[in-house]
C-alpha cells in the first residue's frame, strides 16, 4: 500500500473514532456543554489539556521554525512550556475556585460589570479566532500533500467532522476526543523522529541522537549538530547553534518568549479546562498531568528540527534539475515549495533572509498570480548565477519561507517507511483539530453563555441556551473554514499574534482580579480595551499594512510583531493601575468573593454563581 492508501487508512479510522467518541458522550445540558459536567479525572483532563495545546503550531510549526532558523526558535519552545507553568501555578487553583464556565464570566462578575463581561467576551472571540486561523492553515496543508486533494476542500472536511464531535458533545464530547487524539499526535510525532534518530545516529532516543556522533561513514565521526554548522558555514548562513541572529537579537527574543508566556496563562480556551474536574486538587494535579504529556512532544522537537534541517540540505543543496529528490516533487504539487530557475539548472543554497529551498522551471506573470490569491508562502532560495530567485518573488509581492512542511516533509527526506510518513499526517490532523474544537467552543461559550444568557436574555430555558451554543458554533465554524482557505501567515506566526493579544487583554486582568482588592470596573476595562487594541493595531500594520516595527529609540531592532504582546500587557498595567485611584472601589459583595477565592481549599465554599439557572 502506498503513501495515499496508508493515509487514508489512518485518517479515516481516526475520525471514525473521534464521531464514536462524539455520539457516546453526547450532551443535553449546558453544564454537559461548557464544562464536561466538571466530573473528568485529573489525569484524562491532563492528556485533553494537552492535546488543545499542543495545536498545529506545536506539532506542525514550531519544529519547523527551529529548523529554518536554528538555536534562536527555541525561544517558541520556551515561551510556550514556561507559559504554561505560569498558568498551572499562578493562575489555575484560583480560576478554578471561582468556579466559573469562561473567562469572560470570571471578569464579569469579579469587576461586577456587564461592560467587562462584554469587552473580555469581544477578546476573546478576537483571540480564538486569530488562533484557529493557524489550526486550519495546519489542517489545509496535511489535507493537500497527504490526501491529494485541494486545500479548500480538505478544510471543509476537517471543519465538518469538529462541527459534529463539537455540537453534538460540547466541552464533554471534546474533552474525550482530545484525550484519543493526544494518543495519536504524540505517536505520530515520536515514531518518525525515533526511527530518524536510529538512522542517522544509532540512539533510538531522539534527544540523545541530537547530541551524538552522525553514523555516517562519510560524515566520519562528527557530531550532528557540529556538521550542521559546518554546513551553514560553507554557505554563508550563520551558525546553526548561534542563539541570537540577525533581528532575533537579546531583546526581540526576551520579548517574543515573554509574549507567548503571558499570553499563555491569558488564553481562554486553556484555562477552561481547570474548570472541567472536580476540585481544585484534581486542577493542580491535571496541570501536572498536561506537563508531563506536553513535555514528551516538547523534549523532541529540537531534535526533529535538526534532523530535518540535515536532510533537506543534504538531500538538496547542488542537486540537478534532473535528480530532485522524491519528497521536493510531491510536495511540490502543493505549492508550498518553489524555485524559480537561475539558469543554471541546479539548486543551491545562498546567504540571504529567507535562505531556503527553490524549484526549477519558470513561471508566468499569470501563473504567479494564480499562486498569490491562494496565498500560498514558500521555501524560497536563489541559485550562485544569475537572478536570485527571491528577488524576483519579493518584486511580485510574495513572501517565504514556509516553515509548516518541515516536520510533514521530514519522514520523506529520511526515506522512512509509507506507514510512518502517513502516520505523520493523521498526527497533524490530530493536532489542528483538537485545538480548533477547543477554540470554537470558546467562541460558543462567550456568545451564548456570556453575552446571550447573562447579558441579553438571563432568563433563557436550558434548551435554548444549548441550541444557541452550538448554532454559534455552527456560524464559527464557517468562518474558521474561511481563515483555512485564506490564511493570514504560517501557523507559529499567526498563533503567536493570538498569544500576543491574549497577553495584552485578558493577563493583567485576570493578575489583577485575583491578587488586588482595589482594581474596579473602570479601571481594568480601560486597561483591556488599551492592550488589545495597541497589540492589535501593531500587528495589522507591521504584518499586513507595511509599516516599520518600532525600536522605541532605544533598541537596535524593531520589535517583533510576536512579542508587542509584552509592551501590550504594560500598557495594560499602567492604564489600569493609574485610574484605579481615581475610580470607585469593588463592591462588598466583591470582596468577600475575592477573599472566599483564596481561601485555601476546604476553608470556605467553592464560588459557583454561574451554575445557577
Amino acid at each position: 500500500m502506498n503513501v495515499q492508501g496508508w493515509t487514508y487508512l489512518f485518517v479515516g479510522l481516526t475520525f471514525a473514532l473521534y464521531l464514536t467518541i462524539a455520539w457516546l458522550s453526547r450532551v443535553r445540558d449546558t453544564k454537559g456543554f461548557y464544562v464536561a459536567g466538571q466530573g473528568v479525572p485529573a489525569a484524562a483532563n491532563g492528556m485533553a489539556t494537552a492535546s488543545d495545546w499542543m495545536s498545529a503550531a506545536s506539532f506542525i510549526s514550531m519544529a519547523g521554525l527551529i529548523s529554518t532558523m536554528g538555536y534562536a526558535g527555541g525561544v517558541y519552545l520556551m515561551g510556550w512550556t514556561g507559559g504554561f507553568v505560569l498558568l498551572a501555578l499562578l493562575l489555575a487553583p484560583y480560576l478554578r475556585k471561582f468556579g466559573h464556565y469562561t473567562v469572560p464570566d470570571f471578569v464579569g462578575d469579579r469587576y461586577d460589570s456587564n461592560v467587562a463581561r462584554i469587552v473580555a467576551v469581544f477578546c476573546a472571540i478576537f483571540i480564538s479566532f486569530t488562533y484557529v486561523a493557524g489550526q486550519m492553515r495546519g489542517v489545509g496543508i496535511v489535507f493537500s500533500r497527504f490526501l491529494e486533494v485541494d486545500i479548500n476542500v480538505g478544510v471543509i472536511i476537517g471543519m465538518a467532522i469538529v462541527f459534529i464531535y463539537a455540537t453534538l458533545g460540547g466541552m464533554k464530547g471534546i474533552t474525550w476526543t482530545q484525550v484519543a487524539q493526544y494518543w495519536v499526535l504524540i505517536t505520530a510525532f515520536l515514531i518518525p523522529a525515533i526511527a530518524i534518530s536510529i538512522k542517522l545516529t544509532g540512539h533510538s532516543i531522539p534527544q540523545l541522537g541530537l547530541g551524538a556522533t552522525l553514523r555516517d561513514g562519510g560524515a566520519g565521526s562528527i557530531h550532528l549538530l557540529e556538521k550542521l554548522n559546518q554546513i551553514h558555514a560553507d554557505l554563508g548562513f550563520a551558525s546553526y547553534t548561534q542563539a541570537f541572529v540577525g533581528s532575533w537579537d537579546k531583546v526581540n527574543v526576551f520579548c517574543v518568549a515573554l509574549a507567548l508566556m503571558i499570553g499563555t496563562a491569558g488564553l481562554p480556551h486553556v484555562i477552561v479546562r481547570f474548570y472541567t474536574v472536580k476540585s481544585v486538587k484534581a486542577a493542580r494535579w491535571s496541570a501536572f498531568w498536561a506537563l508531563f504529556f506536553i513535555s514528551m512532544l516538547y523534549l523532541t522537537a529540537p531534535a526533529t528540527a535538526a534532523f530535518a534541517r540535515y536532510y533537506m540540505i543534504q538531500s538538496l543543496n547542488g542537486t540537478s534539475v534532473e535528480a530532485l529528490p522524491q519528497w521536493f516533487v510531491n510536495w511540490e504539487k502543493t505549492g508550498l515549495v518553489l524555485w524559480l530557475d537561475d539558469g543554471d539548472g541546479r539548486v543551491r543554497y545562498s546567504a540571504g533572509d529567507d535562505n531556503e529551498i527553490f524549484r526549477a522551471g519558470t513561471l508566468t506573470v499569470s501563473e504567479l498570480s494564480h499562486l498569490r490569491e491562494q496565498h500560498q508562502l514558500w521555501l524560497v532560495t536563489g541559485g550562485t548565477s544569475g537572478a536570485d530567485g527571491r528577488s524576483v518573488l519579493r518584486a511580485k509581492g510574495f513572501s517565504g519561507p514556509d516553515r509548516d512542511i518541515i516536520v510533514l516533509a521530514t519522514p520523506e527526506m529520511a526515506e522512512l517507511a509509507d506507514w510512518i510518513i502517513a502516520l505523520i499526517a493523521a498526527g497533524g490532523l490530530a493536532a489542528a483539530l483538537s485545538t480548533a474544537s477547543g477554540l470554537l467552543l470558546v467562541i460558543s461559550s462567550s456568545v451564548a453563555h456570556d453575552l446571550y444568557f447573562r447579558v441579553l436574555n438571563p432568563e433563557a430555558e436550558e434548551h435554548k441556551r444549548l441550541f444557541v451554543g452550538r448554532a454559534v458554533i455552527g456560524v464559527a465554524v464557517v468562518i474558521a473554514g474561511l481563515f483555512g482557505v485564506y490564511p493570514p501567515g504560517f501557523v507559529s506566526q499567526v498563533v503567536a499574534f493570538a498569544f500576543g493579544l491574549a497577553a495584552a487583554s485578558f493577563f493583567p486582568a485576570i493578575v489583577l482580579g485575583i491578587f488586588t482588592k482595589r482594581v474596579g470596573t473602570v479601571p481594568a476595562v480601560c486597561g483591556m480595551i488599551a492592550g488589545i487594541v495597541f497589540t492589535a493595531f501593531y500587528i495589522l500594520a507591521t504584518v499586513y499594512g507595511g509599516m516599520t516595527t518600532w525600536t522605541f529609540g532605544i533598541f537596535d531592532h524593531g520589535i517583533s510583531p510576536q512579542g508587542i504582546g509584552v509592551f501590550g500587557m504594560l500598557l495594560n498595567l499602567i492604564v489600569a493601575l493609574s485610574l484605579t485611584p481615581f475610580c470607585k472601589k469593588p463592591s462588598d459583595r466583591v470582596l468577600a468573593m475575592i477573599d472566599r477565592m483564596r481561601e485555601p481549599e476546604g476553608a470556605g465554599p467553592a464560588l459557583n454563581i454561574e451554575l445557577r439557572t
